[in-house]
């Protein structure tokens, strides 16, 4: 494929074919998310390669019961991860440390940039994905499901294999809306009416279309886009208990020192 095919052809694909994704094609795509950019060059990320049906069967609930954590072939965990680090710097004598909120954050960004790679690479070979917010969102169970020593905690999944469904392209907010040039320009009332006219219109109809989805924003009485999101999709009580969530997990992890004798 075209990379901007690959790049503008995106969408999330919850249904798969019962077909297995061979060795050799995922060493192909994993090489690629380890090519990807990363702080200092420490890769301070590791990949988690789930297949086994029982395990994954574990996983479907602190995935929030998304059929795709069973039904696809494989689910792929991206960690931050500075455990490897920390044994390679005790071996060498070196100072041993990146267990603070900074290293978590390192670590976080490493493994989404591999794992934006690797999502890259399985589209242009005609796999298909669907990232999981639940990965973070319930890192601490994920973590004791995949075996989590302390300096890994889970930050982005997705399940992969061959598409068996073919989602029409959602939409964008347009790059007018995005991009910023020189310093942030802040958002006028007209500015914020115009970026989000067309997801108002798009988002309103996709979620009123569904027979499930229409009777439960009739059911709360919602009546636009914005309150669906913030009522019913992502509301403040579930921001704040998953937010407490990450921090202790990352308490429990060994990624909130700030003292000076940490080690």
């Amino acid at each position: 494929m075209e990379f901007n095919d690959v790049i503008h052809g995106h969408t999330s694909i919850r249904e798969y074919e019962d077909r297995e994704v061979s060795q050799e094609m995922l060493d192909q795509i994993l090489e690629a998310g380890i090519r990807a950019s990363s702080s200092g060059n420490m890769q301070s990320y590791s990949i988690i390669v789930t297949r086994d049906k029982e395990l994954k069967k574990k996983l479907y609930t602190p995935h929030m019961e998304q059929s795709m954590v069973v039904d696809a072939p494989v689910l792929l965990t991206f960690c931050a991860d500075f455990n490897r680090m920390r044994k390679w710097l005790e071996l060498n004598d070196a100072p041993v440390h990146f267990d603070n909120f900074m290293s978590f954050m390192i670590g976080a960004i490493d493994a989404t940039l591999a794992a934006q790679n690797v999502a890259l690479a399985a589209e242009n070979a005609g796999l298909g994905i669907c990232y999981m917010g639940s990965t973070l969102a319930n890192c601490d169970q994920i973590g004791e499901r995949l075996n989590l020593p302390p300096n890994v905690v889970p930050v982005v999944g997705y399940s992969l294999g061959y598409p068996a469904e073919a989602p029409a392209l959602r939409d964008r907010l347009p790059m007018s809306g995005l991009v910023h040039y020189e310093q942030y320009q802040d958002y006028s009332e007209e500015d914020i009416q115009a970026i989000y006219k067309e997801r108002n219109e798009k988002g309103w109809q996709r979620y009123m279309s569904v027979p499930r989805l229409k009777e439960m924003i009739e059911e709360l009485g919602l009546k636009n886009l914005a309150q669906v999101y913030t009522i019913a999709k992502y509301t403040k009580e579930s921001h704040l208990e998953f937010s407490q969530t990450v921090l202790n997990y990352l308490e429990k992890q060994n990624f909130m020192k700030n003292d000076a004798d940490s080690n």
